[in-house]
């Protein structure tokens, strides 16, 4: 009887420390967890912080209008790292600018250093040209088939364009469909001068001024310099358009 007592005894013994044992098992691990969780917070935090302010600098320098937003991204819940007795020191690693995708660069100076890269998105949000209507391409834009409408300019990766003005008059590219951001390359200079047309070529030197009559063989826009037949002449010649119907050649 005795005996088992005793045994007993032991193995209630050897139970409570096991009990203990696991419950300081526990705690460490609740401890651990709390202090990765707590040091996340700082790192977002302070990366939020940073970003915000050199977003609203960058948009301020560049005297860019617009309402923007700011997002972080998660980092991974098992990464550890140890504290920072010192201030987060935060760079921006790209992009050179801040709107869209970003990375930034987070690292302790501690005698414990540490680095690690933090994702993040800043959407800009800029009234840009959109059409109203279907459009189709070689069409002539005008003032009636576009406006301006908010869109998040940081995912547009073809350009986009903030006043309509240099839309209006433009030949398009390609087709565009309605509420479809006009980008930059689907726009081209609409041309003044289009193949057959009849056009007056202008001469003029230091004492004198001629103008004749004449048939573009090729399409150009203001500026460029083109085909065109003389009329009179016959003669094919290279001419600079200076307007609708209107070349210039020099003597």
């Amino acid at each position: 009887m005795k005996l088992l007592m005793t045994l007993f005894w032991h193995t209630t013994q050897l139970a409570q420390g096991l009990q203990r044992v696991a419950y300081a098992g526990l705690l460490i691990a609740f401890a651990t967890h709390t202090h990765a969780q707590s040091l996340q917070q700082q790192i977002i935090g302070t990366s939020q912080a940073f970003l915000e302010d050199i977003t609203a600098q960058h948009l301020s320098d560049n005297n860019i209008q617009g309402r923007h937003s700011v997002k972080m991204g998660r980092l991974d819940p098992r990464l550890r790292l140890p504290a920072c007795s010192i201030p987060l020191q935060v760079s921006l690693e790209s992009p050179a600018q801040p709107v869209g995708r970003v990375t930034l660069r987070v690292r302790c100076d501690s005698n414990a250093p540490w680095t690690i890269f933090v994702p993040g998105h800043v959407n800009l949000y800029q009234e840009v040209a959109v059409a109203v209507r279907s459009m189709q391409r070689n069409s002539i834009v005008q003032h009636s088939d576009v406006q301006l409408a908010e869109r998040d300019v940081s995912s547009l990766r073809q350009g986009y364009i903030l006043n309509l003005e240099n839309v209006v008059g433009q030949k398009l590219t390609r087709p565009v469909q309605p509420n479809q951001v006009i980008a930059v390359s689907a726009l081209k200079a609409a041309a003044a001068v289009n193949k057959g047309d009849a056009v007056v070529i202008s001469a003029s030197g230091t004492s004198m001024f001629v103008r004749m009559p004449g048939m573009a063989l090729e399409e150009g826009t203001v500026g460029q310099q083109i085909r065109v037949r003389n009329t009179r002449s016959k003669r094919i010649i290279h001419a600079r358009v200076t307007g609708p119907g209107q070349v210039e050649v020099a003597m």
